[in-house]
């Protein structure tokens, strides 16, 4: 295993070369006409400024103080966007100022609204700051749960979250040598950083509040990378109500088509509250997800601290990951693997099937690859080669939830140096050599860990 991440030094060392230092050439969007009241559309004003910073052969895009109401603006090559303190840049709750691209989310590749900001494509980016970037998501939130209603009373549940099209807060896209550093990102519309089919990007010390009060995004992510690989994340503070830190690479038919792992993955020194996971392996797992570190990572809230979670039909092998060097404070479950993840999003109902494919209609892209079957030697997910060291957790629900399949057994983890404090042991289930060093599960009910189909498990107290 340590062989295996030598890797991560040499990745650090180059993420902190990359993005060379940018022209000295600013161009200020309020000298193409952007006025900073925060009811004047300036995207037109914003874009011209990028436009000309590109023209010139880069620079940085400055902000004078004040509140930009804007549309979906688009980043150049060597463009930086500087973000200063009294900024505020303003998500417009119009769907006509978000158009359509080609992209990828959650797993499928399909026709989606562009995000706020935009790096697609590009090289050498920095968008950085002490400012804020808010997506005004309420809106967007509303228009989820109201069609989320309808779709779930139809069978619909598994398609939903692709026909309710919302803009992501940041997106990088195809992109290489990007940096993302110092800002406060809140309510997105929908994910708040989606890093897709891209290399060599830092995320630096960026704060996301994905909720509003007392009312929370749905698939309010924090940061996703995406088949994505040499990624740095660090010195991040995140609530949100989705997954906080999160490692994707393709859903079913289409994910194993496009077949783009993620890896070469570095996560350190970071926060999670609110949310579903501190650092979060799947579901789309059908490109593979391999070499990651995550360390010095604390949560405060979120639902689970170290989890994994893939699907039948979704396919691919997340293997060696170092975790280590973790805090949680009352977390639902401390670490928790399922190869069965929510079956209703998951899954189309034979019977909603076999209606849609008698009506004979015309279906949208999406929805074809989604309803396409995997075969199940293609389909089965498979998780191992997993470290998980020096972790502590208190006031948790459940120590330790496992559940592999039969022909698929998660195989092959080491736990060492564990703590966890919780009402509950758990269960590990469809489970194959795992070997556990000074493991301490103490339990308000006196419960053990119960081991269901397991083979080879050693040192389990």
């Amino acid at each position: 295993m340590k062989k295996e991440f030598r890797i991560f030094r040499c990745i650090l060392v180059c993420l902190a070369v990359l993005s060379g230092a940018a022209c000295s050439k600013e161009f200020n969007p309020c000298d193409f006409g952007a006025v900073p009241d925060g009811q004047t559309l300036c995207t037109r004003a914003i874009q011209q400024a990028i436009d000309a910073c590109a023209k010139e052969g880069g620079g940085t895009v400055v902000f004078s103080p004040g509140t930009y109401l804007t549309g979906s603006i688009f980043l150049k090559d060597k463009v930086d966007l500087r973000v200063d303190e009294g900024v505020l840049i303003l998500g417009v709750q119009k769907e006509s100022e978000y158009p359509q691209i080609a992209t990828r989310v959650a797993g499928i590749e399909t026709d989606w609204p562009a995000a706020l900001i935009n790096a697609q494509n590009v090289a050498g980016v920095k968008i950085y700051g002490k400012g804020t970037i808010d997506g005004a998501g309420s809106l967007w939130w509303d228009k989820y749960w109201t069609m989320r209603r309808e779709y779930d009373a139809k069978g619909l549940r598994w398609v939903v979250d692709y026909d309710c099209t919302r803009p992501r807060l940041i997106l990088i896209y195809n992109a290489s040598d990007i940096r993302l550093e110092g800002l406060t990102l809140q309510e997105p519309g929908f994910w708040t950083v989606h890093i897709c089919y891209s290399t060599h990007v830092t995320v630096d010390g960026l704060t996301i509040r994905a909720n509003l009060d007392e009312k929370v995004g749905p698939s309010s992510d924090g940061i996703d990378i995406d088949s994505s690989s040499d990624i740095l994340v660090q010195n991040c503070d995140i609530d949100c109500n989705d997954d906080n830190f999160c490692l994707k690479a393709g859903r079913d038919a289409d994910g194993l088509r496009v077949n783009r792992p993620a890896h070469d993955i570095v996560i350190r020194n970071c926060i999670a509250r609110r949310g579903h996971g501190l650092i979060t392996f799947g579901s789309e797992t059908s490109g593979g997800i391999y070499n990651v570190e995550a360390y010095n990572l604390k949560a405060y809230g979120t639902s689970t601290g170290i989890r994994f979670k893939s699907t039948q039909g979704r396919g691919g092998v997340v293997r060696n990951a170092l975790i280590r060097d973790l805090t949680m404070h009352n977390v639902r479950e401390a670490i928790k693997l399922d190869y069965d993840w929510y079956p209703a999003y998951n899954t189309v109902p034979e019977p909603v099937r076999k209606q849609i494919e008698a009506e004979g209609r015309e279906l949208p892209r999406h929805w074809k690859a989604l309803m396409e079957q995997v075969p199940e030697e293609q389909g089965t997910p498979y998780i191992r080669d997993i470290t998980i060291r020096n972790i502590k957790a208190v006031d948790s629900e459940t120590a330790i939830s496992v559940s592999g399949r039969k022909n698929q057994r998660a195989g092959n983890f080491l736990l060492e140096n564990i703590q966890i404090g919780a009402k509950k042991a758990g269960t590990i289930k469809n489970a194959e050599n795992w070997t556990f060093q000074n493991v301490q599960i103490e339990t308000d009910d006196g419960s053990k860990v119960k081991l269901e189909n397991c083979l080879n498990m050693k040192g389990l107290q």
